[in-house]
């Protein structure tokens, strides 16, 4: 049987290697070694034209939003926090387009980090712009315990609570439409949204940068079936 056919999103900024420094579409390597590992066959897919969404989302068996900039907060109609991060318009754009293309047509659809909050600000939610205490340091992830909600999607694909790596400082604030909180970290943060009736999931933190291959392996095994 063929591996199911996974898109993960990229970056689109600059970047040196060997003799080049040249725009680039980014992804650490991570992201596409867990897709292979869960069994899954991962396609990059750089910013384009919002347009070629649908098209692009009908080529897939399964979406994964990957993480990076913090969203535009003019997507969610609030003002920019100091502390948010320079906008990423053209990838913002893109993958709010993906995220209603894979909603809209039933594509399983999991976002990390960045993900989650796109997909929490796609169905109408807001984000809080700045937290603390889930980074250890500029460029260094964090460790925190996430417990399950039981009874959701993420319950039954990891039922106990686990320690996760964790690299964000914004989260969800108001859910967006029909989202679900499915986990939770220790200070109350939000680290995980689901959609009833579909498989669509967000997780907050950074499952690429750890050994727990279960949400992957359950985004595979939807777009395998």
């Amino acid at each position: 049987m063929a591996r199911p056919l996974i898109g993960v999103t990229t970056y689109l900024d600059t970047a040196r290697w060997g003799v080049w420094e040249l725009p680039a579409a980014l992804l650490p390597a991570a992201y596409p070694r867990l897709v292979q590992a869960a069994g899954g066959l991962a396609a990059l897919l750089p910013p384009d034209a919002p347009g070629a969404a649908a098209a692009t989302v009908a080529r897939l068996d399964a979406l994964v939003v990957a993480g990076g900039a913090d969203v535009d907060p003019a997507r969610y109609g609030a003002a920019r926090d100091p502390r948010t991060g320079r906008p990423a318009p053209e990838r913002d754009a893109w993958e709010l387009a993906l995220v209603g293309a894979a909603l809209a047509a039933g594509t399983p659809l999991l976002g990390i980090c960045r993900g989650m909050q796109l997909l929490n600000v796609a169905l109408g939610g807001t984000l809080v712009q700045h937290l603390e205490g889930h980074t250890a340091g500029v460029g260094v992830p964090g460790l925190h315990t996430v417990k399950p909600v039981p009874g959701t999607r993420y319950g039954a694909l990891v039922p106990e609570a686990v320690e996760v790596p964790t690299y964000h400082h914004q989260a969800v604030e108001r859910l967006g439409a029909g989202l679900v909180p499915s986990a939770y970290a220790e200070d109350g943060t939000v680290e995980a949204v689901e959609l009833p009736g579909a498989w669509a999931l967000g997780v907050q933190w950074h499952p690429e940068l750890g050994d727990d291959r279960r949400v992957m392996a359950g985004l595979v095994r939807a777009a395998a079936g």
